[in-house]
């Protein structure tokens, strides 16, 4: 639409104040039926100043009525803040939500038929608030397919009375897509810290930037009215342009919030500077959790990590992770990320969900969904209420109850792997919890049932591309597998039959017997997952140089203490060398190397013969003298040069001299 021509450029202020006016006269800018966008999440960037003038307005004069409103992520408290301000029937007709669990105002004229109502995944529409703003048609992506949204299972829409299609399917090139299509978007409210007076809106102190600059320019570009409510004005010329996040060009009107409670960081925090980033406070150690279902089912999900991944955590049952990882002293090993746009850090949990403590970086949320989307998230821990055969999950809806999906579609469907998390069975009953095992409460409301009631997790599109999937509970685990859920593993002192199978509405796939869940998890010790996380596979310490003709050996930081370990050893040197035909070199790193002393011999024998049918020569090295000390006297009782070098120079020096 061309903007020269927009009825709503009749509606923009102009006055001595320049851009800054009052909530009241902002508000009063807003006509029935405008599509209203609003930023926020939970109630970090909400701009509550200016939904308390709206529904003021409304309440006192009955307008406006009949707005569309949309939003990516959840915005309120969960009782009477954020968005529950809208909750008004007649105020809005139409909305198209991401998350609906906090605005329980909303979601009850939702259930109730008395609104038009999507929940679509959040992530989706904060790409459809930046594909707005560059007047595309809309956008396409595969987020979605399979679960709810997908136009085959109910397009997103939440009732009866919801007529009209948001969501269509759209095949290209034998490769089956969503496209959500765009809509003009009149009113934006949103929310920074300090402006200047040509509506220049820098976020120094908030704790995350979200979709802001994409909604701002949708709707300028739709020809709309672009309302920021901010803390504080500042002249024009006096901001850094690096700090500016909604130029003055996009910017109508500027409200000064003159109730500080409505502009708070956070819903729970009035003002954090390290949730800002602007300091790093000593990092808060995560409470350590008390053994519980809630610590188990974190302790057996933990183990799914590897260092170094880029990980997120879904609300509630997820948060217990970062206590977990705390305890176990491996949260340095790991990135944690929100989706809101926070990377790095420690993320905050409750109504500070989406802020974290010494982030490494805060970047908008579109480009965060552009980073989840494309594959970028290592492991992801999501929160599961239901579970069916086929491995689809619901966390969105039952009954009357609207959750949404807020951001989990983007996340379950493309993160390399996924770890559901749940207890078994709804029960307010605790479970007792005895040293290596556990003690069950009878009965509890089944969450493994035939046929999910709202599918927001595709078990079937995940089997299909070969996703690693689990499901960890506080008594057994389960994995998806391309014919259906299978059972894994079952907690020391459960009764397969007793306690799982007549508990779940199916029969799960179990072609070999569970095996036992780590005893660690259920004792209330630390489990040593830090030692267990920094050891290498066994199969990556081994490398072939061919050119060289070296075998390089990496037993750094190995702890060898089973004939098993030496067997696995035996097993893999053999099946790298064997096939050659000849023998090679070696050079065999021992730093921090560890055996148990009863496995001394049987080890130094099985290196003996190794050294005697496949080497050359073989150097070895650790920084350790007692190591040096220690192997060299069982190496020179098995007729094996028991030199053991300092260094790896040394031993790659001294590997191929004459041996005459």
């Amino acid at each position: 639409m061309n903007r020269q021509t927009h009825p709503l450029l009749s509606r923009r202020p102009f006055n001595e104040k320049g851009k800054v006016v009052t909530a009241e006269e902002a508000i009063e800018l807003i006509r029935d039926g405008d599509a209203v966008a609003t930023g926020g999440f939970v109630g970090i960037g909400f701009a509550e100043h200016l939904a308390v003038a709206l529904e003021q307005r409304f309440l006192e004069t009955g307008q406006p009525r009949d707005l569309t409103l949309m939003y990516a992520a959840g915005q309120g408290d969960g009782k009477t803040r954020g968005l529950n301000h809208l909750g008004h029937e007649g105020l809005v007709a139409k909305v198209i939500g991401g998350h609906w669990g906090l605005v329980p105002a909303l979601q009850k004229l939702a259930i109730e038929g008395r609104i038009q109502a999507w929940n679509l995944p959040q992530g989706v529409i904060s790409h459809l608030f930046r594909d707005i703003a560059a007047g595309k048609p809309g956008t396409l992506t595969r987020v979605g397919l399979g679960t709810f949204v997908d136009p085959r299972l109910g397009g997103g829409k939440i009732n009866d009375a919801t007529v009209d299609e948001r969501v269509t399917l759209l095949p290209i090139n034998g490769e089956e897509y969503l496209f959500y299509p765009a809509l003009p978007l009149q009113v934006a409210l949103l929310r920074g810290t300090t402006a200047d007076t040509l509506g220049n809106v820098t976020m120094e102190r908030e704790a995350l930037v979200l979709e802001s600059l994409a909604i701002a320019t949708a709707v300028r570009n739709s020809g709309g009215v672009v309302i920021v409510q901010v803390e504080r004005v500042a002249e024009r010329g006096t901001l850094h342009p690096k700090d500016v996040r909604i130029p003055g060009i996009l910017v109508d009107c500027i409200v000064i919030c003159d109730e500080p409670e409505h502009h708070w960081q956070t819903f729970s925090t009035a003002y954090n500077p390290a949730f800002s980033g602007e300091i790093k406070a000593p990092m808060a150690v995560p409470e350590t959790l008390a053994l519980s279902a809630r610590k188990i089912i974190a302790r057996r999900a933990a183990f799914e990590l590897i260092p170094n991944s880029v990980v997120n955590l879904g609300i509630g049952m997820p948060e217990g992770i970062s206590s977990v990882a705390s305890e176990e002293r491996i949260l340095e090993l790991l990135t944690l990320t929100a989706e809101p746009g926070v990377i790095g850090g420690l993320p905050a949990g409750g109504l500070n969900f989406g802020a974290a403590l010494n982030t490494q970086a805060i970047i908008d949320q579109p480009a965060q969904f552009d980073f989840y989307d494309g594959g970028g998230l290592d492991i992801a821990f999501l929160g599961m209420a239901q579970v069916d055969a086929a491995g689809n999950v619901n966390v969105s809806k039952f009954g009357t109850r609207l959750a949404g999906a807020g951001g989990f579609i983007n996340i379950s469907q493309n993160a390399r792997k996924v770890v559901f998390m749940g207890t078994f069975v709804a029960t307010k009953e605790a479970l007792a919890i005895i040293e290596g095992g556990l003690r069950l409460p009878e009965g509890g409301m089944h969450k493994f049932v035939t046929e999910v009631e709202h599918r927001t997790f595709s078990g079937q599109l995940a089997a299909a591309d070969g996703k690693p999937v689990r499901y960890v509970t506080e008594r057994c685990v389960f994995e998806l597998t391309t014919a259906g859920i299978q059972l894994i593993e079952i907690a020391p002192g459960v009764d397969l039959d007793h306690d799982i199978l007549a508990l779940m509405d199916f029969t799960p796939l179990m072609p070999t017997p569970p095996r036992v869940m780590d005893e660690r998890i259920f004792r209330s010790a630390p489990m040593g997952l830090r030692e267990l996380l920094l050891e290498l596979p066994l199969a990556q310490r081994f490398h072939f140089d061919e050119a060289a003709d070296v075998l390089f050996i990496n037993f750094e930081n190995l702890k060898v203490t089973s004939p098993e370990d030496i067997a696995t050893i035996r097993d893999t040197v053999e099946a790298c060398l064997a096939p050659l035909g000849r023998k090679v070199y070696a050079v065999v790193n021992y730093d921090h190397f560890r055996i148990d002393e009863s496995l001394l011999a049987d080890y130094t024998a099985m290196v003996s013969d190794l050294e005697h049918r496949f080497y050359h020569r073989v150097t070895r090295y650790t920084t350790s003298s007692f190591m040096r000390r220690k192997l060299g006297h069982a190496l020179e009782e098995r007729a094996v040069a028991p030199h053991i070098y300092e260094s790896a120079q040394e031993a790659r020096q001294h590997l191929k001299e004459d041996e005459a």
